[in-house]
């Protein structure tokens, strides 16, 4: 069976899986397609409408037949909110999801970290790729509840209590956009971007941030792939994340931050629309952020998407910095556990770094390189001859705090990082791919 970490995936087998949450939760689905959007009311699969074609929900459990999904459906996302609609999630233990095949057989297991300020948690979607499906690991959560899931989704949910456990939902409208749509006579522009930002920044008491040609560049080419496709998303249209567009565009960043977002008219609606929500708030006002950027394109039809980036520059001594900190971190777990802190091992730093640029320019996720290089392979290649080897990854975390935090919430992970004959450890860390960041520890005795 295997562990997830947000960002991780794997491929399903054909036929049906289950998906079981056990706990004081309410599970719920909504099916997709390539827009992004639900269609009708028929593509809300939860306590009052347990059934949809290839879904179906039983107490905890959702059973998912892919292949059997409505015509035109590429994505099935899988929430949660808390059973009782007056508990805040941050009052439950964190739910742990569980995958198993047909027959029963697990096949993985996703413990996200605890909610805190969140209403609704997204724990994982089953999607599309080529012929086959996967499940990609979520954890991603709303604190302004139904209504952040709504815009994401394209529902226009008028009450957050009209989806709760004991009442019925809302029907879905037509297809709303992440920001109210405004009419196409004024263009967009991005003036007053910086100065905007800027003034939120001082007023939280960050520094300022200043303008890069290639976040703009990424930015713009982001904000166009979305307009083709007619739909807001991390990947584009053509299946390139903006991740990958921010690197390709020459940034190497060691923190990185968006905001895609369609219907603002003016680059004012947008950085107002941006800071009224807690998770945008933070982005705008990061202190650890350096540049920013944005792009917008017209869908021909007068609604606008926009791409904002905030990014700060990989640098020998930050990517050092970021090390040590997730060292740390893993070190104070230790101590709490009466073990021995793990020292720095350069060859195992440079293995570890190796392999999380690795998975950056090959798009993938895996302790198995395409190469078919394990952990101990990579180790010795880089002259470690340490006898006893451990790897974690993770991906998609933004912060050493975030990724250690993680790991020290799943089980398999937490158990590397606190086996006791383990002495060594290096870090590794890249930005870029699909999921954003890309995190290895490795582990030597």
């Amino acid at each position: 069976m295997q562990e997830l970490v947000p960002g991780g995936n794997l491929a399903l087998p054909r036929g049906s899986v289950t998906v079981r949450v056990p706990g004081p939760f309410d599970v719920s689905a909504l099916v997709t397609d390539d827009g992004g959007k639900v269609r009708d009311d028929a593509d809300f699969v939860f306590y009052n409408q347990p059934s949809a074609p290839g879904a179906g929900l039983d107490g905890d459990t959702l059973t998912v037949d892919p292949a059997a999904l409505r015509a035109g459906a590429t994505r099935l996302t899988v929430a949660v909110t808390a059973a009782d609609p007056g508990t805040p999630l941050s009052a439950l233990p964190a739910p742990v999801l569980h995958l198993a095949d047909a027959g029963g057989r697990p096949l993985a297991r996703f413990s996200p970290p605890r909610a805190r300020r969140e209403a609704v948690l997204l724990l994982a979607e089953i999607y599309r790729r080529g012929e086959g499906w996967k499940l990609r690991a979520l954890g991603q959560g709303y604190a302004d509840g139904l209504a952040g899931l709504a815009r994401d989704f394209g529902v226009d949910v008028e009450d957050e209590e009209t989806v709760s456990r004991r009442t019925a939902p809302a029907a879905p409208r037509t297809a709303a956009p992440a920001a109210p749509p405004r009419p196409a006579s004024a263009p967009a522009t991005a003036d007053g971007f910086l100065g905007l930002v800027n003034s939120a920044r001082s007023a939280a008491g960050s520094p300022p941030v200043t303008h890069d040609a290639r976040l703009a560049a990424a930015a713009r080419e982001h904000a166009g792939s979305m307009a083709r496709g007619g739909r807001l998303g991390v990947e584009g249209v053509d299946g390139v994340s903006v991740h990958q567009r921010v690197v390709a565009a020459g940034y190497p960043y060691l923190a990185v931050g968006e905001h895609l977002v369609s219907g603002p008219r003016t680059t004012a609606e947008l950085v107002e629309y941006c800071l009224r929500h807690d998770a945008g708030r933070r982005t705008v006002r990061d202190p650890a952020f350096r540049h920013a950027a944005v792009g917008s394109c017209g869908d021909g039809s007068g609604g606008t998407y926009w791409t904002a980036l905030w990014a700060s520059p990989l640098t020998p001594d930050g990517l050092d910095r970021t090390a040590r900190e997730v060292v740390g971190l893993t070190n104070r777990a230790r101590a709490g556990a009466g073990l021995a802190p793990l020292s720095p091992d350069p060859r195992l730093a440079a293995a570890a770094q190796a392999h999380s640029a690795d998975m950056v320019a090959r798009d993938f996720y895996a302790h198995t390189a395409p190469d078919g290089s394990r952990p101990w392979d990579r180790a010795a290649a880089a002259g470690s001859t340490r006898r006893t080897i451990g790897e974690n990854i993770a991906c998609g975390q933004r912060s050493a705090a975030e990724v250690v935090e993680g790991w020290l919430n799943s089980p398999g992970h937490r158990a590397n990082i606190l086996k006791a004959d383990f002495t060594h450890i290096g870090v590794g860390f890249a930005g870029g791919g699909r999921a954003g960041t890309y995190w290895t520890q490795l582990f030597g005795a």
